[in-house]
């Protein structure tokens, strides 16, 4: 069974700044490498809105989302990986998603 990794990579830090484009090419290069290639949909970013549990505000988020296929899912490997993208788009969480495929 393939998988299919989806991961959103926001555009701005919490403090509005837009990431350097030498972040989200270091995110694709290592992606290409570690597994052959990649589907990057960054030509309209998508929108992420959610309510803070402390305040109540809504909070606004404009991402990209990267997905990569493999046949084999290792569970540690994206778990150590989300938290080196947490740190790199200094984010209290990036959302990585796996989900079961199989190939047409």
């Amino acid at each position: 069974m393939n998988h299919l990794i989806q991961i959103l990579i926001p555009l701005f830090d919490n403090e509005g700044r837009r990431f350097e484009q030498s972040q989200f090419e270091g995110l694709r290069a290592h992606l290409i490498a570690h597994f052959g290639g990649l589907t990057a949909f960054v030509q309209s970013p998508a929108l992420g809105l959610w309510k803070d549990a402390e305040s109540g505000t809504t909070t606004r988020d404009d991402m990209i989302l990267i997905e990569v296929m493999t046949a084999h899912f290792d569970r540690a490997w994206w778990s150590g990986y989300r938290a080196e993208l947490e740190r790199i788009f200094r984010q209290d969480e990036i959302l990585v998603r796996a989900i079961a495929c199989e190939r047409i």
